[in-house]
């Protein structure tokens, strides 16, 4: 406590700074999200102030960022088609999607997982980073256009008929569910329908333009009828925009250039009283708890939501974990990874109730505290004290922004967040993979799979499959690189270690070493399995030696154990030489050792191993 009060100047200016800072791109990724401006700022207060309060990184600056509000649209737009684009229902469902991800966060601390975060291959970070400036761009386009499928009146009548279409389905859906058979009473079924009256249609229409227009595939589709039906005041309040937020850079950075275009552009285009768009109305008063995420939500609606939610957790975690690093590195401190995980779960576990947007660790915002002298937690509780009185001291001249000036915002964002270094680094990446007869980078492979199917199909699915890819690859290369080091031949062909250069050489044809130059696991049972074929009739003796087999799983204990009884029934004698922990716990587990090696066939080094072999000089069984 003493040292959260010991420098209250610093952080009193870090936290004002940053919470200045997050203003302008907590209402652009609440209005990118499809919640309202509104869900960005308590995402950010909420996220802000507890992440700090119980984090695990001093100066760390939370909320809402661009890649979990990428994802985050992927489960409103999801799940507000399910209850047929109405939002206010779909608001329950949505919000427990976003607790469950918070809870996970603290479920991933509590268990000390935050040190295997590191461990997601870069490529496939790099790839998604790509995919998400990508998405942030390209979903802007319509807005930074002044277009809005909902709002076209022709675009909507071409989706009339199949608006018709799924009202009288959900008829007929409503009459099985309550055991009435069409065939046997056409007049309720008339009579319900009559109930579709053409403000209903039209409302279904609606709602189906947008669904078509969305997310990146959408906003494609729809562009050329953007261009066509363009509104030239919201196209120059975006590029204006985006033109003071990179041209004032190269004046200062003292103040942000975010915070500049977006109080410049929305004050000339309110006090000029230029014909704009604004965003959505901000709710005046303290944010209320959505009690609904407990009494409305419907389970079988976020069931497939469930591994999503896992994603934010996720992707919220190395967001905010890689902040940290940053964070690390300008003060000369380490942070607590599983403590800041807690702390980030909290955070957006309490901001979900408040129907708030799940955030993350933010680096321009960190790095802007610590810029400003914020040296502890309370400069991150400051930030979210100061964006909550602007919610209530400032509620309705925020709703007077222009949307385009959100959107501008938004394009420069979507800019910033896309991986230039991975990019640049294409060319030099070593070709090490073979597709056909084109020889191409593993790493690339990776990158580009990601960032493809991320920005056009599925950031949650796209993930995944880059992990699967990545981890395929990985296998193979230490498979092969394994089962190089580790080939079986005959003493005299085999390089020897240093302690088997006095081997008598009247043993050269009956004794065989096999060297294990690391783990035997499911990438490279295959060479192992080759050993007994190897081995010609004339050897009775097989010695393995294990020091550097430091690893087995169970697709390698298995090989071993086949192995093994082959080499038995053909009467080789097996000798292990310094056998390690796990492989010997494995190995003992299903009865290798004893019943195919025995226990005093086992030597801790290659001198007492030679020293038994002369003893015994074993003779091949008949």
């Amino acid at each position: 406590m003493k040292h959260l009060f010991s420098n209250i100047k610093g952080n009193l200016f870090g936290g004002i700074t940053a919470g200045i800072v997050a203003l302008p791109l907590a209402l652009a990724f609440g209005v990118s999200s499809g919640l309202g401006p509104s869900a960005g700022l308590y995402g950010a207060i909420f996220i802000s102030f507890f992440a700090a309060l119980f984090g695990g990184t001093p100066t760390q600056i939370s909320g809402p960022t661009a890649p979990m509000t990428a994802v985050s649209m992927v489960v409103i737009a999801g799940i507000v088609a399910t209850y047929n684009g109405v939002l206010d229902q779909a608001l329950p469902a949505i919000l427990m999607v976003f607790l469950l991800a918070g809870l996970m966060q603290v479920l991933l601390g509590v268990l000390k997982l935050g040190m295997y975060i590191r461990y997601i291959p870069y490529p496939v970070i790099s790839g998604f980073m790509t995919a998400i400036g990508l998405i942030i761009i390209i979903t802007q386009l319509l807005p930074a256009l002044g277009y809005y499928p909902k709002e076209d009146s022709e675009y909507i009548d071409i989706f009339k008929p199949q608006a018709e279409e799924l009202l009288l389905e959900n008829i007929l859906e409503e009459e099985a569910g309550e055991g009435i058979l069409v065939l046997e009473d056409f007049k309720e079924t008339i009579e319900r329908s009559g109930e579709i009256t053409s403000e209903a249609i039209r409302k279904e229409a609606q709602t189906l333009a947008g669904s078509q227009a969305s997310g990146v595939v959408g906003a494609i589709r729809v562009l050329p009828r953007a261009l066509e039906h363009l509104n030239w005041v919201e196209l120059i309040l975006t590029l204006t925009t985006i033109l003071i937020i990179y041209g004032f850079k190269k004046i200062t950075r003292v103040i942000p250039s975010t915070l500049v275009a977006l109080l410049a552009v929305s004050g000339v285009a309110y006090f000029f009283n230029i014909q704009y768009r604004p965003i959505e109305t901000i709710p005046q008063g303290l944010p209320l708890p959505e009690f609904r995420i407990f009494t409305e939500f419907d389970m079988q609606t976020i069931t497939p939501y469930l591994f999503t939610a896992f994603t934010l957790a996720l992707l919220g975690a190395i967001d905010s974990l890689l902040t940290s690093v940053v964070a690390d590195n300008m003060t000369k401190t380490r942070h607590e990874p599983n403590r800041e995980l807690i702390g980030q779960g909290i955070g957006n576990s309490i901001a979900s109730l408040f129907g708030g947007l799940p955030g993350a660790g933010a680096t321009i915002r960190t790095v802007v505290n610590i810029n400003a002298g914020g040296t502890s937690r309370l400069s991150g509780m400051i930030s979210g004290v100061l964006l909550l009185f602007i919610l209530l001291a400032l509620g309705p001249v925020a709703s007077q922004i222009p949307a385009a000036v959100l959107a501008g915002i938004l394009i420069t964002v979507g800019i910033s967040v896309m991986d230039y270094r991975g990019l640049k680094a294409i060319p030099s990446l070593p070709r090490n993979m073979r597709l056909g007869p084109v020889r191409i980078s593993a790493d690339v492979v990776i990158m580009l799979v990601v960032m493809v199917l991320a920005t056009v199909w599925n950031l949650v699915y796209a993930v995944g499959i880059g992990l699967i890819i990545a981890s395929l690859i990985f296998m193979k290369a230490i498979g092969d690189l394994t089962s190089k080091r580790s080939e079986v031949r005959a003493l005299e062909k085999e390089k020897a270690w240093p302690d088997e250069k006095q081997f008598p050489e009247s043993l050269d044809d009956k004794v065989f070493i096999k060297h294990l130059n690391g783990p035997l696991f499911f990438g490279n049972t295959s060479g192992f399995q080759q050993l007994s074929l190897q081995i010609p009739p004339s050897a009775h003796t097989v010695i393995l030696r294990l020091g550097r087999m430091q690893y087995m799983d169970q697709s390698g204990l298995y090989a071993m154990e086949e192995v093994l009884q082959g080499l038995v029934q053909k009467g080789v004698t097996i000798l292990f030489v310094d056998l390690l922990e796990q492989p010997r716990y494995l190995m003992e587990g299903i009865d290798i050792i004893p019943e195919l090696v025995p226990e005093d066939q086992i030597f801790e080094s290659f001198k007492s191993c030679m020293y038994w072999i002369r003893e015994n000089n074993p003779i091949p069984k008949s």
